[in-house]
């Protein structure tokens, strides 16, 4: 189980900032999709690889370790300082925190929970990202996840947004993006520490990406 964080010590690595960078780079590649057609394969297998480390020791792990989460923690530290001005990125992680308040609480968090399980060895065999995975998660969020409110809209190029392969896609990465929300709520964060604590955020960022 993830240990909970000692907040008596406040200069160490906050670990649930790999969290919400987790959660911000799985949305970013939403995005990519949903515009393009295609994302980057590293961050892509990274979230989706995520999504069965259910019993990881340590938050880092869930992903690999850290340095996997670099893109994700230089998204967030450019949104906090105000250097960028991706409107839309922020917007979808609000999304994805507050579909995670009403997931926690619902009963469908055990059906994912058994269908991330049962699919499990497929994804071991074939790897995370093997197009039958995809399709098989993207099932099983339109099936659970889909019917909770509020929905997470995706907007993007039409002519991706027909393509089954893609939407199959974006659903995986979505339930990845979940599944780092979750971990976020786990390790004590909210949705009003995103919004309000920006300062205590950027600090925390700036540590684990110093060198």
């Amino acid at each position: 189980m993830i240990p909970a964080i000692d907040r008596r010590q406040p200069g160490r690595r906050d670990p649930r900032v790999l969290a919400l960078a987790g959660l911000a780079q799985a949305l970013q590649q939403v995005r990519g999709i949903a515009e393009t057609g295609q994302g980057d394969g590293a961050i892509l297998q990274t979230a989706l690889e995520s999504v069965f480390r259910i019993d990881a020791d340590t938050p880092a792990a869930v992903y690999g370790g850290e340095a996997a989460l670099r893109p994700g923690l230089v998204l967030l530290q450019r949104y906090f300082r105000n250097e960028a001005r991706d409107e839309l990125l922020p917007r979808l992680v609000l999304s994805v925190l507050q579909l995670e308040q009403r997931f926690s609480r619902d009963a469908v968090a055990g059906r994912v929970h058994d269908g991330i399980l049962e699919l499990a060895p497929t994804a071991g065999r074939l790897g995370a990202t093997h197009p039958d995975v995809l399709a098989s998660l993207g099932t099983l969020y339109a099936q659970t996840v889909s019917q909770l409110r509020p929905r997470v809209l995706v907007k993007g190029n039409p002519h991706y947004l027909g393509q089954a392969a893609v939407v199959a896609e974006i659903r995986a990465v979505l339930l990845a993006a979940l599944r780092s929300a979750v971990l976020w709520r786990q390790l004590g964060g909210s949705m009003w520490d995103f919004l309000l604590r920006r300062r205590e955020l950027v600090a925390a960022i700036d540590r684990w990406l110093a060198p």
